[in-house]
């Protein structure tokens, strides 16, 4: 049987025994561990690499892995500004981008700006000018013309090249036709001016000088275009002056007579432009010289008739060839007609056959009728044959 100290010894042994297997189970253990780390380690660094690796494919496709090239020279583009690396293997790289072209743009869109106000104030003060004389509306109507021109010359060229302006001063283009000078806005005005203050001196009606919204006097167009002064339209005032309302006194008497508020002006107007007369004037004057024509051939008329006889297109000249005719048989056929019980032979009846009026056909058969009695009665000639009732023609006796 063992002894205590034997025991004890024993005992000693057992426990140094287990101490010694505790520290090898730990040690397996702490080299498990460290064994693990190590695994985890090697695939996070795995990952690492790989990543490194997809981001140098991805910069560099072709597989040349050089990343870094010498560089021989740099240069700046002329044009663009950029600056540009120039390597041994001849490729370029833009280190910097330039602004050439942005500065060079920006400065054409500057100067385009400053273009378009220049024109803007050009074109102000043209309206400006222009309105001053009443003429603002063909500066405003040529405005897009205008302003795309960069020269004052050319803008004056392209106002004066527009319809509005053409049609304000069309006696312009006429004078070019004939050989004559262009005027200028202001000549023009100053001529249409004179014009309108000769005409009011002498009482024109303000229908020949009116004014259309440009300012336009369509019965001065013909003046300026055939270059007629102020002085000659002066004169031409006078001598129709003259000739009408001096030379004509049966004319003027007649006109007083039909129209007792026509004015001397209105004669005048008619006179100097008879075409282009209001047509109110053309009828009374043309009445009136019916009248007067009545009047040198010893007869009277009235409006009434005067105003009939021009309806059936008598005017000056046949109202003075027909009253002739009429006065020189007018008292002989009245007499016969009288002496022999027939119709009344009147003004009105030879008016009828001379001038071709309704019942013309009635008034000749009743002419020819009672010279027939006369010739019957006396064998011989009528009274009334050997001056105009004689005549059988057109328009007469």
């Amino acid at each position: 049987m063992a002894t205590r100290a034997q025991l004890k010894k024993l005992q000693a042994d057992l426990a140094k025994t287990s101490n010694r297997l505790g520290a090898v189970g730990e040690s397996a253990r702490l080299s498990r561990e460290s064994a693990m780390l190590d695994r985890e380690a090697t695939a996070a660094n795995k990952k690492v690499i790989q990543g490194l690796r997809e981001t140098v494919a991805a910069r560099n496709p072709t597989g040349n892995t050089t990343v870094r090239k010498k560089r021989k020279y740099t240069y700046t583009d002329e044009k663009t500004g950029d600056l540009i690396d120039v390597f041994e293997d001849d490729t370029e790289e833009i280190r910097t981008k330039g602004t050439k072209i942005a500065d060079a743009k920006a400065a054409a869109d500057a100067l385009a700006a400053e273009r378009v106000a220049g024109r803007l104030s050009a074109y102000d003060i043209l309206y400006r000018e222009f309105k001053a004389n009443g003429l603002e509306s063909l500066v405003e109507a040529a405005k897009n013309v205008i302003l795309n021109e960069d020269s004052d010359s050319g803008r004056i060229l392209a106002l004066r090249s527009s319809p509005d302006y053409v049609k304000r001063f069309s006696a312009n283009e006429q004078r070019k036709l004939k050989g004559l000078a262009v005027l200028d806005e202001r000549a023009y005005l100053a001529m249409e001016d004179q014009y309108q203050e000769l005409m009011r001196q002498y009482g024109l009606p303000e229908s020949y000088y009116a004014k259309d919204p440009t300012g336009k006097q369509v019965g001065f167009e013909q003046l300026i275009a055939n270059d007629v002064s102020n002085i000659e339209l002066n004169d031409r005032l006078m001598a129709a002056q003259d000739r009408v309302l001096k030379s004509n006194p049966e004319v003027l008497n007649a006109l007083k007579q039909f129209y007792p508020d026509i004015k001397n002006g209105d004669i005048l107007a008619y006179t100097l432009d008879p075409k282009n007369a209001i047509k109110d004037i053309q009828r009374k004057v043309t009445s009136a010289e019916i009248g007067g024509a009545a009047m040198q051939s010893g007869l009277t008329t009235n409006l009434a008739r005067a105003e009939e006889l021009q309806k059936y297109g008598v005017d000056k000249a046949a109202a003075t060839e027909g009253y002739s005719a009429i006065g020189d048989g007018l008292q002989r056929g009245s007499q016969l007609a009288s002496i022999y019980g027939e119709s009344p032979y009147t003004q009105a009846t030879a008016e009828s056959e001379v001038f071709k009026l309704t019942g013309a056909q009635e008034a000749r058969k009743q002419r020819q009728k009672v010279t027939g009695l006369e010739k019957a009665t006396f064998g011989g000639q009528s009274g009334i044959t050997s001056g105009a009732l004689a005549r059988d023609r057109a328009g007469g006796y």
